[in-house]
């Protein structure tokens, strides 16, 4: 009988070594390489026939027929409608407010000196040439003279006023230079502006008043209003010098009303029924015909096994692709299993969301599909969350796959890589979140100019640049603003570290930072100088110095509890000189607890929790153990291990070194700089000795570094106190002496911090 085969997936999974953590997020990746499998499926084209065997105007050597109903626009026959409704749109004209201003402030200058001269009774020679002074080449002598003359000149003064309004409302028009022909030839379309109230007044261009025919209006006016001739000399004359042009065509009007006709044009469709016979053999292949078959080729579906067989491998290389980045080699550390999904949600959506666009988007042969996906935004998120070098890989992988399974061509394959690539270095050293919308603008700015780089290589028409290059840009910078938006979420979701996180983390100001001060300000001013301490080192070897200062804020937090059973918050009463080693151990270790379970209760992300858990690691409480030892005899070690790990990182370790080397140099009896020296050695070897440091991966380079910025950083602390040896003879004895005074320091005041 055949051996029967029994498969487990989890058996599966630990054959290959994938331990129980990882499976979640292998899982997520095989779920969205069969999704994306499916959308391959679904959205490609069925390969009949390739359009590079027909052209328009040869004779077809096949038939081509319909194999499914097809609609679509008839380009060709909408653009003919789109024209002749154009031709039907009247060319929109606009006051001009400044000049309309500056005519009636002119005229009503003129009155209030007239009549200023005339109360005066000046005359008329003095009145004329006042005149003149005062609006240079304005007015004609023989008018202003006419008007002087005028028996009823105040209230020809009035009269011109009306004149003038009535000019300035109906308005002298100016045609421009271009030509108008492609609108209305028979009416103008004249705005009113009444504050937030827009009238439009159709006037034929037989009643348009220009500049040429304004003398023979203002004439035709004064008759239909029966004004005296003296009138007509002076005032009349006055007010025609003034008006001039005040009414212009408007481009952007005239557009937008072209624009609101053309929302309510139905584009022209046409159909193909299921079996028509598009191209036919021995026939020449007619442009209409050509159109029909691009329309066909649109339309159908990419169902050949072998294409769609080998754009699935294609993508589940990618996903291993991707994967293998996501380690430690390249992220840094392992990542986290919701840091898999949130990677494995990104790339898959990616894929998808092109494969979508590609096949229902269609914006013309020279817009780029891509300019309609957030590449950036992708790319910003794990730029932030995981770090710069699997943000670039994501970035030139993402790109790649989408164009390798044809949800991008050449064009948009370019921009997309150019975002990216742009997006992941841009973020770098970004600490507030303002920088997000700076970054925007530089991808926008990288966007357009890529944009570009396609438009011309295309050699597309002039009128496609302003669209494609805009759309670009808007990307870019609707990319940074999301990623503003989305961020807060993932970083709760995720319990996540980020720089902008650890600003906020690190105000002082915060409630729990200022709980501490209050309830235990020597624990608090010790934690400043460890994170002054450690920040310092992180910066000399090109660790993460602001996590290590934000850790360092918080590593002692749980001290809040008992704060008096700890030495840098006692004055002249020691607690622990009235209760058990035993006991004062069990104190002292709770505080690793307490500040573990206050960050978690807190929400603070687990990479400052490991801060708490391993700024002591695993070591012993040296004088409470040997205590316990003199009056027991016999005691279990384990009571007397801090309940924590060794670090596992830089930064957690160097905050261990400045935790011990801060709490242990303030015993030292006149710090000098070699007696800071020998005396951090030395706390350095008993962290090594004990394997505290093997799981952080310092070299022995970086932690001689961290030793001479603990020095420096010490140095200027102590400077008031140090005294600076001469001769290295001089200083060995002294050195040695300090040494020898250190071992006198009682250790309790070491084990309590």
């Amino acid at each position: 009988m055949p051996k029967k085969i029994n498969f487990s997936f989890s058996g599966f999974l630990q054959r290959f070594h994938i331990s129980a953590m990882r499976r979640g997020p292998v899982l997520a990746a095989l779920a969205a390489f069969i999704t994306g499998s499916v959308i391959i499926l679904i959205t490609g084209g069925q390969q009949l026939f390739r359009l590079e065997e027909f052209e328009a105007g040869k004779v077809a050597d096949r038939d081509v027929v319909a194999s499914e109903p097809v609609s679509f626009i008839d380009e060709e026959a909408t653009q003919a409608q789109r024209d002749a409704r154009i031709q039907m749109v009247p060319a929109v004209f606009k006051y001009s407010i400044p000049i309309n201003t500056d005519i009636r402030r002119t005229y009503d200058r003129f009155v209030l000196l007239s009549r200023s001269l005339f109360t005066e009774q000046v005359s008329q020679e003095e009145y004329v040439l006042k005149a003149g002074e005062d609006f240079p080449g304005l007015f004609s002598e023989e008018a202003l003279l006419a008007l002087y003359q005028d028996p009823d000149r105040e209230n020809s003064l009035d009269t011109g006023q009306r004149l003038l309004e009535f000019f300035l409302e109906i308005g002298i028009f100016a045609f421009p230079q271009e030509d108008l022909s492609a609108y209305n030839q028979d009416t103008a379309e004249l705005l009113h502006n009444y504050g937030e109230r827009i009238e439009r007044e159709q006037i034929g261009y037989d009643q348009i008043i220009t500049k040429n025919r304004l003398d023979r209006a203002v004439a035709q006016y004064i008759e239909d209003e029966r004004l005296s001739r003296e009138f007509s000399r002076g005032a009349g004359n006055i007010v025609s010098s003034l008006l001039r042009e005040n009414v212009f065509f408007s481009p952007a009007d005239t557009r937008q009303r072209i624009s609101e006709l053309n929302s309510h044009l139905e584009p022209v469709r046409r159909y193909i029924e299921r079996g028509d016979k598009i191209i036919r053999k021995g026939f020449v292949i007619t442009d209409e015909e050509m159109e029909e078959l691009r329309a066909l080729n649109l339309s159908l579906k990419r169902r050949d096994p072998r294409l769609v067989a080998g754009q699935a491998l294609l993508l589940l290389v990618l996903y291993l692709l991707l994967i293998f980045h996501m380690g430690k080699r390249i992220a840094g550390r392992i990542l986290q299993p919701a840091e898999c999904y949130m990677m494995t949600i990104l790339s898959a959506a990616y894929f998808i969301g092109a494969s979508l666009t590609n096949k229902f988007v269609h914006l013309g042969a020279n817009f780029p599909v891509s300019i309609l996906l957030p590449t950036a935004l992708v790319v910003m998120l794990p730029a932030i969350l995981l770090g710069f070098p699997l943000a670039l890989v994501t970035a030139m992988i993402l790109p790649l796959g989408a164009f390798l399974i044809e949800a991008f061509d050449t064009s948009s394959y370019i921009v997309a890589l150019c975002s990216g690539v742009v997006a992941a270095h841009v973020l770098q050293g970004s600490k507030k979140r303002m920088d997000l919308v700076k970054a925007g603008i530089q991808i926008a700015g990288a966007n357009a100019g890529a944009a570009l780089i396609v438009l011309l290589f295309n050699q597309a028409a002039a009128v496609e640049y302003a669209p494609v290059i805009f759309w670009a840009a808007f990307n870019g910078i609707a990319s940074g603003l999301l990623v503003i938006g989305i961020l807060p979420v993932i970083e709760q979701a995720l319990n996540a570290v980020t720089p902008f996180r650890l600003i906020e983390l690190s105000d002082l100001n915060s409630p729990i930072l200022k709980r501490l001060f209050n309830a235990a300000p020597g624990t608090y001013s010790h934690s400043i100088m460890v994170a002054n301490l450690a920040e310092t080192a992180c910066q000399e070897i090109g660790a993460n110095a602001l996590l290590a200062r934000v850790g360092s804020y918080y590593h002692d937090i749980g001290k809040m509890e008992q704060p008096g059973y700890f030495v840098e918050n006692q004055t002249s009463y020691n607690k622990h000189m009235n209760i058990a080693p035993r006991l004062s151990a069990t104190v002292i270790r709770s505080h690793v607890k307490l500040g573990i379970e206050k960050a978690r209760s807190l929400g603070l992300p687990e990479a400052i929790v490991d801060f708490i858990a391993e700024h002591h690691g695993n070591s012993v409480i040296t004088w409470f153990y040997n205590e316990a030892l003199k009056r027991e005899g016999s005691v279990n070690m384990e009571d007397f291990i801090y309940p924590g790990s060794p670090p596992r990182s830089k930064e957690s370790a160097v905050v261990m070194l400045a935790d011990i080397t801060e709490a242990a140099t303030r015993t030292l009896k006149k710090p000098t700089v070699a007696r800071l020296e020998k005396f951090i050695q030395t706390l350095f070897d008993a962290k090594i000795d004990g394997g505290q440091l093997s799981q952080s991966d310092l070299t022995f380079r970086e932690l001689e570094t961290i030793k001479q910025a603990f020095i420096k950083v010490l140095a200027g602390y102590y400077h008031s106190r140090i005294e600076y040896p001469k001769l290295p003879v001089e200083t060995k004895p002294q050195a040695e002496e300090g040494s020898a005074k250190d071992k006198k320091e009682t250790p309790e005041e070491k084990d309590q911090t």
